[in-house]
């Protein structure tokens, strides 16, 4: 990297820790929130990424780098340097360790039987775990945050992940789909909600050819107080429970609002909820099966 270029919309996590700590599934979660992942990858290798990284900001704007102990002290240095050569340059470096308790990585490296790095002919199991902790203790006490998962699931590990990246950065795609149900109902979605129950405009003169994306059918509806009613409380309800999705790290929700022709009703419900929920949301998007986008 050279100091001195525009490299602010980049972003690099250096993802390290003790074998069995939960590394792995650090990653797993970053990839969830776009970054392009590398795992084990010698430290030695760092000064030669930094210039692909820089030819390519588009591809690598968003990295996660997993470093172990299998780099070694040395390499394990050069990546210290290496992270402080990226903050010069102006660019978003964290380092993310994870670790657990000795008796924890015991006992899950004896249920699941994989070999620790760092054994050999002349270290059993207790021995290479103490020999791991030495060697990235450096990286231990430069890290951002340290994440003890010897208490935590995978699921609380990415949650903590997720927090240490930072929630503003994790973006939540909200999809309002409407639809016909006699042509189906669609098998993506996460809510369904029924506006059959509505009065329906094809029945009235001159309405009927038009979409609820038209002025005179949407003033038509908003005089009957059930469908100002069912806008409202699917907005609350919404609002009242999007905020959880967010925090189980969903990327996607799907709200299909259906009525009978799917032109009419459940499109002038999704474009009105659309409106609503854009306001505490970033990502909102409207999709009308039945009509043309």
């Amino acid at each position: 990297m050279k100091p001195g270029t525009d490299n602010t919309a980049q972003d690099v996590i250096i993802v390290s820790g003790r074998s069995g700590g939960g590394k792995s599934t650090a990653l797993n979660a970053l990839e969830d929130f776009g970054y392009y992942c590398i795992d084990n990858l010698p430290g030695a290798m760092l000064p030669y990424f930094g210039p692909q990284m820089a030819a390519n900001p588009e591809l690598y704007r968003k990295v996660a780098l997993g470093i172990d102990a299998r780099s070694r002290e040395s390499s394990l240095q050069v990546v210290l340097e290496w992270m402080a050569s990226l903050r010069e340059a102006g660019i978003e470096c964290k380092l993310l360790f994870v670790t657990a308790e000795k008796p924890v990585l015991i006992k899950r490296f004896s249920e699941t039987r994989r070999r620790h790095p760092l054994t050999g002919s002349d270290k059993v199991l207790s021995d290479a775990i103490d020999s791991e902790q030495k060697l990235l203790e450096p990286l231990h006490q430069q890290a951002d945050q340290v994440i003890d998962t010897s208490n935590s699931n995978i699921h609380q590990l990415r949650h903590q992940v997720w927090k240490f990246v930072d929630q503003r950065s994790s973006s939540l795609t909200i999809v309002l789909q409407s639809f016909a149900f006699k042509a189906g109902v669609p098998q993506d979605v996460d809510f369904m909600f029924d506006a059959r129950i509505l009065p329906n405009p094809y029945w009235e003169d001159g309405l009927r050819e038009l979409t609820g994306k038209d002025e005179a059918v949407r003033s038509w509806l908003e005089k009957d107080a059930n469908v100002l009613k069912m806008t409202r409380d699917i907005e609350q309800f919404m609002s009242t429970w999007l905020p959880a999705f967010k925090e189980t790290q969903r990327s996607y929700v799907t709200i299909g609002i259906g009525c009978t022709g799917g032109k009419h009703r459940s499109v002038y419900l999704a474009e009105k909820l659309a409106v609503a929920l854009a306001k505490a949301n970033e990502n909102v998007q409207v999709h009308h099966r039945e009509i043309p986008s």
